[in-house]
């Protein structure tokens, strides 16, 4: 996986984690510097680390299906791909709480980066380089996160839905490269 792939996939993953702190940004009426700064931390720390805990446990089963890991990183990145699109055209009526505490960030962060643990297991699949990997992803998403809560008053829900249905797109379409790569029809 080459730079450009890698910088698409962090700024794919980023999407959830971007739409709920444009949520947050709405919800928090006056928006500090500190609200900003907490979601990037709470968003970027865990984009970093589900990838990072993806690929230790795709090692540990990569000699058993290397045969097929180009089938898996095609399947697991378009489910995750097209799941994103599909959630883009949902209309999302539940509010986000305004808090920014451990209580409220922590479910949140979790649930915006288990796409980035699966996104780690197709990692060990396809040999990326770990740690530069998570880096990027990591400050790629506190940087959109931390901007989603400064822009959530200007953005409003119609960038959530935009954010996904972009992140979602770009998953499914290097789940195809990677299997066309495979495949030898792309060079």
């Amino acid at each position: 996986m080459g730079m450009m792939e890698l910088i698409l996939t962090a700024l794919s993953l980023a999407m959830d984690a971007f739409a709920v702190s444009v949520c947050k940004g709405l919800s928090a009426g006056r928006v500090t510097v500190r609200h900003a700064l907490t979601a990037g931390l709470w968003f970027g720390g865990f984009q970093a680390l589900m990838p990072l805990l993806g690929w230790l446990l795709g090692v540990r089963f990569q000699s058993f299906i290397a045969g097929v890991d180009h089938w898996i990183a095609f399947v697991l990145l378009g489910i995750i791909g097209v799941n994103m699109v599909r959630e883009s055209f949902r209309k999302d009526d539940e509010p986000v709480e305004a808090s920014f505490g451990f209580r409220a960030m922590l479910p949140l962060a979790v649930a915006t980066s288990i796409d980035a643990l699966t996104v780690g297991i197709t990692f060990a699949f396809l040999r990326v380089d770990i740690l530069p990997a998570v880096a990027l992803i990591g400050g790629i998403t506190f940087g959109l996160s931390a901007l989603g809560v400064r822009a959530g008053g200007i953005v409003g829900l119609r960038g959530k839905s935009r954010a996904e249905l972009l992140g979602g797109a770009v998953l499914v379409l290097l789940g195809l490269k990677i299997l066309l790569e495979h495949l030898g029809v792309l060079g």
